[in-house]
């Protein structure tokens, strides 16, 4: 980052802060923007007024609201969150808040919007830039220092609006807050632009890898090989000498542990338990692995065993059944009940793997899943169902050994352009905190 710092610099008698520029004022954001305003400003709209809609879905990561529903102000003007163009919103619940979730309101549905209840609305003040105050809410130090200050259990974690107006953040003058959004506004593009690039590429190259492992394992390696009709419309063929099997004849589908129950009275451990956002498309995650507690006499009806499969039961579209292999990386470890754990009994669990990573079996979880607006879920029964393509076991073996060979650059490259674009979005956070708490001078850049 190869900017100046300011001349000179005071202490901001913040710990978090340490020095800011001098001329910059540090005081609570009480006194620089509106929390929440009220609806009563309203009062000369009527009934039948069209509004912006905004559920979380369509508010963005670190900016851009999607604005394609409008409803009647009757509709929405009771039960929703209030906002109006120049208003800041910020996601309050986690883990909506700790991705950045938030944005300028602009362009609303003449001027007004309402959303999910589950965001904060800040009004900026006459001596506060609208793009400057989004910016400070999209820093890290914001995000972070908000984090710690959550209230709630579990998934229902949330931002308290004390948080936000007793935070301490050092403010510059209203021109010079306009530099620092212009220098953002541009250098952010820059970056995003950049983030996108590889966003393309990795997306290209992980269609190239489900490919390579569809066409193995609905076809096989041999080019030669007399076909037969699947007997399922949307496979269509397979090599004749293979079977078709539900997935129940060839493995046992286990549900997992479910949060929030009353454990009153009953001898309990607190063990590590994987969660929908660790288990990714043919991999786990394991960075964040959280803990529940657990009656003693169910640990093993939920733990985890070496060769199990564990495959979402839904979220957003793109979690919906995805599966990964689980290899004893914690021990013991139990399951969510939004995780299956899929446990062969007659099969490799490498090839049960492979099947959940394929078109096919992608097409068939959508498919079979219930549908709410962008996300999905799919029941014990239907995943039981799923059609599973049987090619003689050393054929099924030759088959893994070669997806092994032609994925194996492939997600070298992947990992490598993926680390690219995380460097890059923590180059942007980066940049963002600097700004805004003056760590860096950016006027020349703007000049």
């Amino acid at each position: 980052m190869n900017y100046r710092p300011y001349p000179r610099y005071k202490d901001s008698g913040v710990e978090w802060l340490g020095e800011v520029p001098e001329g910059w004022e540090v005081d609570r954001l009480r006194f620089h923007i509106t929390t929440n305003p009220a609806k009563s400003e309203l009062n000369g709209f009527a009934g039948d007024d069209p509004v912006s809609f905004v559920p979380m879905e369509a508010v963005g990561e670190y900016g851009g609201l999607s604005l394609e529903q409008v409803k009647l102000l009757d509709d929405v003007g009771n039960g929703y969150t209030y906002f109006k163009d120049g208003d800041v919103v910020v996601a309050k619940i986690t883990p909506c808040f700790e991705n950045g979730k938030g944005a300028i309101a602009e362009g609303l549905e003449n001027g007004v919007g309402f959303g999910t209840t589950e965001l904060h609305v800040l009004r900026p003040s006459d001596g506060m830039n609208k793009r400057f105050l989004f910016y400070l809410t999209i820093s890290d130090a914001f995000r972070k220092i908000g984090e710690s200050y959550m209230y709630g259990a579990g998934g229902q974690k949330r931002v308290p609006e004390d948080f936000i107006r007793d935070l301490r953040h050092p403010t510059p003058s209203l021109s010079e807050q306009l530099n620092i959004a212009t220098f953002l506004d541009r250098k952010t593009a820059e970056i995003d632009a950049l983030i996108e690039k590889k966003q393309k590429l990795i997306e290209l190259l992980q269609e190239q890898r489900i490919a390579i492992i569809s066409h193995a394992v609905t076809k096989g390696l041999n080019p030669k090989a007399r076909m037969k009709d699947s007997g399922v419309s949307w496979l269509g063929e397979v090599p004749e000498h293979w079977e078709v099997k539900p997935l129940k004849h060839l493995c046992d589908v286990r549900g997992g542990v479910t949060k929030g129950r009353n454990l009153e009275g009953l001898e309990t451990l607190e063990l590590p338990y994987l969660r929908v956002a660790n288990v990714q498309d043919g991999h786990l995650d394991l960075t964040d692995v959280t803990t529940i507690e657990v009656p003693i006499s169910e640990v093993e009806r939920y733990s985890l065993k070496v060769g199990d499969i564990l495959m979402n039961e839904g979220g957003d579209n793109d979690k919906l059944g995805r599966g990964a292999l689980w290899t004893g990386e914690i021990e013991p470890c139990l399951h969510q009940n939004h995780v299956f754990a899929v446990r062969p009994k007659s099969i490799e669990s490498e090839w049960i793997a492979l099947i959940t990573q394929s078109n096919y079996a992608k097409f068939y979880f959508y498919q079979q899943a219930k549908q709410t607006t962008n996300l999905a879920s799919i029941s014990s029964t239907n995943l039981k169902q799923l059609p599973v393509v049987l090619p003689p076991e050393h054929e099924r073996q030759r088959i893994l050994e070669h997806v092994d060979r032609a994925t194996f650059l492939l997600d070298r490259i992947l990992d490598g352009i993926t680390a690219g674009a995380e460097k890059l979005k923590e180059y942007r956070t980066a940049l963002i905190s600097a700004a805004v708490t003056g760590k860096i001078d950016v006027r020349s850049a703007t000049a």
